[in-house]
C-alpha cells in the first residue's frame, strides 16, 4: 500500500487516474454510492427533523471492508468522486462510513481526467462542501417521502406495484397531456397553391408558393380559373445578407437531444457512452449545466481551427449558462484534447465523440454568411402574390464542420434562385393546388421531452435518463410508432390552359419512436392530478428545484425545504387514505349493435380490458385492449371488432381452426397447438386456406426440428436456432463439431451427457 489512497467512483476511472499518479498512490473504486436510506421502512426520522437513516448496501459491504483496511494503511486519503452534488455526497458518505480523520482526508475535484487536471487537483485540495451534500440529501429525502407515501395509495386505489415520484409523475403528465391534445385535435383540410415559373431562356425553375391558402376545393378551383391566360412578372426582389451563429458547446441535456436526433441514441444510451468516454479521459465531465469553456480549451481550439481551416474561420466565443436553475460551475462537455480528432473505442463511442468534437470546434468558428432572396411574383389581374425564397451561402464559416439538428420534421432547405430582376416577365409552366390537412402537435420523443423538462426547470440533466427509464419500466409509457390515418385528397393542376383534377391519398399523424402513454399511466396521472395537484404542478415542481439550489449555495436550511413541502403534502395523503373509494378508470363506450349489451372499457387485474354486459350478467364477456388502444379514445366500432375474436375460420381433418390474439400477438389455434400469424396477416380476415397453409408450414418445421429421437432414454437431437443440439429433459448439451448429428447412436449421446456432467 502506498502512502496515498485515492478513492474514485468507478473502476474504469481508477485505471485512468492510476496511470497519471504513478508510485506512492493507490487508486481504488467505491463503485458509486456505498450507502443509502434504509430499505426497510421509511428510512427517515420525521420527528427528529427529517433525519436520514442510512445503511451500507448489502452489495457494498465487501467494498467498504476493503476500503476501510486500505484507508487505515494510508497516510493520506484523497476523496476524488465527481464534482457535483451526487459526487460530493459520495465523498461525505465515504468519510463518515470509513471513519476518516479530518487531518488525513483531502477532497479533490476535476472535470476532466487528464494528467494536468489530476495533478492540479492534488495541489489544490479542499474540504467536503456540506452545502452540496445537504442539497443532495434534501432531494433524496424528499423523493423518498413522496414515493413512500404516494405509492401505497396508488396500490390501494388503483392496483398493486405502482409508483409515483416528484419528477417522474410530472414527466408522465406532460406525455399524457400531449396525447389528449392530439385526441382533441380535429384535422382540417386546406389547399396550398404552388406555381412553377421560368425566365426567358432559363431551364432552372422558380418554385413559388401563394401567400394565401384555400379552405375548399371550390375556392381553389375558382382561383385557378382566374389564373387562365394570366401574365406573370416579378413584382419585387429583396436580398438580405444574414449571419448564422453556431450552437454553443454541449451541456448534458443538449448532448442528449442532439445524440437522439443525429445518432438515434436513447437518453440512457447517450449517458452510458458519455460516462465511458469521460472515464477513459477522452471528454470532460458529462453531467453539467454549464456552457463555459476553459481558457486553455479556447486557446487549443483556436489553434486547431486555424490549422485545419485558416484564420478566417476562427472566432473565439465565451458562452454563459442561461439554463433556469443551473448549478455547479463545470465546463461544457468537450474533448479533453481537441487535437484528438479520432479515438480508439466502439463504433457508438466513436460516433458520440465525433459529435462532441464537431460541436466544440464549430462553436469557436466564424459565423456563416448567407444571402437570403425573396421574390414576389404577381399576375396582372390577381390580388394574391406568389412568394419564392432562396438562400445562398457566401461564407460557410462553422457550417464547414457542423449543423445543429432540429426537432421540426417540416424544415425545408431553401435552394438558390436564378438571377432575376424586378419587372421581369415570367413564363408560368403550371400552377397546382394540393389538398393538405392541418397537423396535430407532435408527440414527445425522448429528446423533446428532455428539452421541455429543462425549459420548465424540472429535475436536473443527471436525472432525465432515469426518469424516462422509470416511467417506461413501470408500464406508464412505451416508446413506439403511430401509423397515422389516411385521408382521400386531391390536387388541381392548371397547365396549358386546362385544369385537371387528380385523386390522391395523404397519410397524416404518422410518427416514429415517440413516447406514448399507456392506460395505467393515464389513470395514475388523473388520480394524482385530482388528489395531489401540487405534485403535478409544473411551477411548483420547478420551485422545489430552486430551493435545492439555494441549499447548495448555503442560503436555505435543507430541513426547512422538506418541512415546507411535507406538512401540506402529508395532510393531503391522510385525506386521501380516509376516502375508501377505489378509483376505476371506467368508460361506457356504447351498446353492442347485435346484442344491445353495454360495452365498457376499464382497468382490470391484468391490464386494460373491455366488458360486454353488466356486472351481474352471467354471460358477460371480456377481451383485452389491443396494443396502443386507450380506454378514453377507443371507439365502439373498434370495441365490437375486438369481441369478434376468437373467430372460427374453418376446419382441417375434422377439427376447428380458430384465430385469436394474445399476449404475443395474433395466432391460429388448431388441435391444441398455436401458430403465430405472419406479419401483415389479420386475425379478423384470415381465410381458411391461409390458416391451413400456416398450420402445414408449422408441421414441416416441427418435422425438420427432430433429427433423432431415443424415447427409451428420453434423448432427442434437435435443430435449434444456433444449430443442432442434444436435449434430455430440461437440459441441453452441445454436440461434437465434426460429427454428423444424424449418425449419433443412443450410446454416443449418453456418453456426451456423461462427459458434460463430469465437467460441470
Amino acid at each position: 500500500m502506498g502512502e496515498n489512497l485515492v478513492i474514485v467512483e468507478s473502476p474504469a476511472k481508477a485505471k485512468t487516474i492510476e496511470k497519471f499518479l504513478g508510485k506512492g498512490y493507490t487508486v481504488k473504486s467505491s463503485f458509486g454510492h456505498i450507502r443509502d436510506l434504509k430499505k426497510k421502512g421509511l428510512g427517515i426520522d420525521i420527528a427528529n427533523g427529517f433525519l436520514p437513516e442510512y445503511e451500507i448496501s448489502s452489495d457494498k459491504k465487501k467494498t467498504v471492508a476493503e476500503l476501510t483496511a486500505a484507508a487505515k494503511a494510508a497516510a493520506t486519503v484523497w476523496l476524488a468522486s465527481d464534482e457535483d452534488r451526487e459526487g460530493e455526497a459520495i465523498a461525505w458518505h465515504l468519510s463518515e462510513t470509513l471513519g476518516l480523520p479530518v487531518e488525513k482526508t483531502r477532497r479533490i475535484v476535476f472535470h476532466e481526467i487528464t494528467k494536468n487536471a489530476i495533478l492540479e487537483a492534488i495541489e489544490n485540495p479542499r474540504d467536503i462542501d456540506m452545502n452540496l451534500v445537504k442539497a443532495q440529501q434534501a432531494r433524496r429525502v424528499l423523493d423518498r417521502l413522496v414515493g413512500f407515501e404516494l405509492s401505497p395509495i396508488l396500490w390501494k386505489k388503483i392496483q398493486p406495484k405502482l409508483s409515483a415520484g416528484r419528477v417522474q409523475s410530472v414527466a408522465l403528465k406532460l406525455i399524457v397531456d400531449r396525447e389528449r391534445e392530439i385526441a382533441a385535435f380535429e384535422a382540417k383540410p386546406f389547399f396550398r397553391v404552388e406555381g412553377l415559373f421560368y425566365t426567358e431562356g432559363s431551364k432552372k425553375p422558380i418554385r413559388a408558393t401563394l401567400d394565401r391558402k384555400f379552405e375548399t376545393e371550390a375556392q381553389a378551383r375558382a382561383f385557378l380559373e382566374r389564373c387562365r391566360g394570366e401574365q406573370f412578372a416579378v413584382a419585387s426582389v429583396e436580398k438580405k445578407e444574414a449571419h448564422r451563429s453556431p450552437a454553443p458547446p454541449f451541456t448534458t441535456s443538449t448532448l442528449q437531444q442532439e445524440a437522439a436526433r443525429k445518432l438515434g441514441y436513447s437518453v440512457s444510451q447517450t449517458m452510458s457512452i458519455a460516462q465511458r468516454l469521460y472515464e477513459a479521459g477522452l471528454i470532460t465531465y458529462m453531467r453539467t449545466d454549464s456552457m463555459n469553456l476553459s481558457t486553455l480549451a479556447l486557446g487549443t481550439t483556436k489553434e486547431m481551427v486555424t490549422r485545419l481551416y485558416g484564420a478566417d474561420y476562427s472566432k473565439v466565443r465565451n458562452y454563459h449558462t442561461r439554463v433556469k436553475g443551473a448549478q455547479e460551475a463545470h465546463e461544457a462537455i468537450r474533448p479533453t484534447y481537441v487535437s484528438n480528432m479520432d479515438i480508439e473505442g466502439t463504433s457508438t463511442e466513436k460516433r458520440l465523440y465525433n459529435l462532441i468534437w464537431k460541436r466544440t470546434v464549430a462553436c469557436q468558428m466564424a459565423d456563416a454568411v448567407v444571402e437570403k432572396t425573396e421574390v414576389e411574383i404577381c399576375g396582372s389581374n390577381l390580388e394574391e402574390k406568389f412568394i419564392a425564397s432562396g438562400e445562398q451561402i457566401l461564407f460557410d464559416g462553422f457550417l464547414k464542420v457542423y449543423i445543429e439538428g432540429t426537432d421540426d420534421e417540416e424544415d425545408e432547405v431553401q435552394g438558390v434562385l436564378p438571377r432575376i430582376g424586378q419587372g421581369q416577365v415570367l413564363h408560368c409552366e403550371s400552377i397546382e393546388a394540393t389538398e393538405k390537412y392541418t397537423q396535430h402537435p407532435p408527440r414527445y420523443s425522448e429528446a423533446s421531452l428532455v428539452k421541455k423538462l429543462e425549459e420548465l426547470g424540472i429535475g436536473r440533466p443527471s436525472t432525465y435518463a432515469s426518469t424516462v427509464s422509470t416511467i417506461t419500466t413501470r408500464g406508464y409509457i412505451i416508446k413506439g410508432d403511430k401509423p397515422g390515418t389516411v385521408h382521400d385528397t386531391c390536387s388541381l393542376t392548371l397547365r396549358d390552359g386546362e385544369i385537371r383534377r387528380t385523386a390522391k391519398q395523404e397519410k397524416i399523424g404518422a410518427e416514429k419512436k415517440k413516447l406514448l402513454p399507456e392506460n395505467i399511466g393515464i389513470v395514475v396521472t388523473d388520480f394524482l392530478a385530482a388528489n395531489f395537484a401540487d405534485i403535478l404542478n409544473y411551477g411548483f415542481t420547478a420551485k422545489v428545484e430552486e430551493s435545492f439550489d439555494k441549499v447548495a449555495k448555503g442560503r436555505l436550511a435543507w430541513d426547512k425545504v422538506i418541512s415546507d413541502f411535507y406538512t401540506p403534502f402529508h395532510q393531503e395523503v391522510e385525506g386521501s387514505l380516509q376516502d375508501r373509494e377505489h378509483t376505476h378508470a371506467e368508460r361506457l363506450i356504447g351498446n353492442d349493435p347485435v346484442s344491445g349489451k353495454p360495452i365498457t372499457a376499464r382497468i382490470g387485474r391484468f391490464g386494460p380490458l373491455l366488458q360486454k354486459g353488466t356486472s351481474d350478467d352471467p354471460d358477460k364477456q371480456f377481451v383485452s385492449l389491443g396494443k396502443g388502444q386507450l380506454i378514453e379514445t377507443i371507439t365502439l366500432e373498434e370495441a365490437v371488432k375486438l369481441f369478434a375474436l376468437p373467430r372460427l375460420v374453418g376446419h382441417l381433418d375434422g377439427q376447428e381452426i380458430i384465430t385469436s390474439s394474445g399476449r404475443f400477438g395474433p395466432y391460429v389455434k388448431y388441435a391444441g397447438k398455436f401458430v403465430s400469424l405472419a406479419r401483415g396477416q389479420d386475425p379478423y380476415t384470415l381465410t381458411e386456406a391461409q390458416a391451413i397453409a400456416l398450420i402445414e408450414e408449422s408441421r414441416n418445421k416441427e418435422v425438420k426440428k427432430v433429427i433423432a429421437d431415443f424415447p427409451d432414454s428420453g434423448i432427442q437431437i434437435l435443430n435449434g436456432r444456433y444449430g443442432p443440439y442434444l436435449k434430455r429433459g430440461k437440459d441441453n448439451f452441445k454436440l461434437p463439431r465434426k460429427q454428423d448429428p444424424a449418425t449419433l447412436t443412443e450410446e454416443e449421446c449418453l456418453a456426451i451427457i456423461s462427459k458434460a456432467g463430469k465437467k460441470k
